[in-house]
């Protein structure tokens, strides 16, 4: 299988405080990779370091056959959606998405594709401020495959959002990968496990690799590691 990212003994830190402490995976093509892990163990700063938007200083990360840290060349063929609002909120929908067409090199006929995949023809006229979470989410997605990119890196996408936008996100989510496409999910609802091909559990700076059944199983055993005899939940 091609690898299309690799990740050897990453350490990265915020200030001083160590977040990463030597974490190591690959991702192929085809594949659907899960970073998984509670609020504030470093899924978002993995994830950025993924995509180029922090720099690292100690191990080594390859995406789509360049380092980060010397290139942005692989950025053309980056999808991202980012847990923070990434948007710009005074502007229209179609508006957002005639500014990433622009910045991506990206053709009218993509702009036309992407609203049509991710039924957003009724909130072109709207503000991006004014979306409700499934919108917004399905906005965000869209611009984010834009300009047909191999690697999608994610972080959190279908958190409190409508039945119909998760849906309708995961099955185009499915098509990506089936068709070829990367992606790396950083999710901290276990059950999201199950959408995975593969879960790196992010714990103590550590990342241990999980297929999804294990990790589901891990987080479960965890929970009656948590409660005393009794029933009574430890603090």
């Amino acid at each position: 299988m091609e690898i299309r990212v690799r990740v050897i003994d990453l350490h990265q830190k915020i200030g001083k405080k160590p977040i990463l402490t030597g974490v190591s995976f690959t991702v192929g093509v085809g594949e659907c990779f899960g970073i998984f892990g509670t609020r504030g163990v470093g899924k978002t700063t993995l994830l950025h370091t993924l995509a180029g938007i922090r720099r690292y200083k100690v191990g080594q990360v390859e995406v789509l056959g360049y380092n980060p840290r010397k290139t942005d060349v692989f950025k053309r063929s980056l999808g991202v959606v980012t847990q923070e609002p990434s948007l710009f909120h005074d502007l229209r929908v179609i508006e957002n998405l005639d500014f990433m067409a622009t910045l991506k090199q990206a053709k009218g006929q993509d702009i036309e594709r992407v609203i049509e995949q991710f039924e957003l023809q009724d909130y072109l006229r709207e503000s991006a401020e004014a979306l409700e979470a499934g919108p917004y989410q399905r906005l965000s997605m869209a611009c984010a495959l834009i300009n047909s990119p191999v690697l999608l890196v994610i972080d959190e996408l279908i958190k409190d959002i409508d039945l119909y936008s998760r849906r309708l996100l995961l099955r185009e989510l499915n098509r990506f990968v089936q068709g070829g496409g990367t992606c790396i999910w950083g999710f901290s609802q276990i059950e999201q496990c199950l959408l995975m091909h593969r879960v790196g559990w992010l714990e103590n700076g550590q990342l241990t690799e999980l297929e999804p059944q294990e990790t589901l199983e891990k987080w479960q055993q965890q929970e009656k590691e948590w409660l005393l005899p009794g029933g009574e939940v430890g603090v």
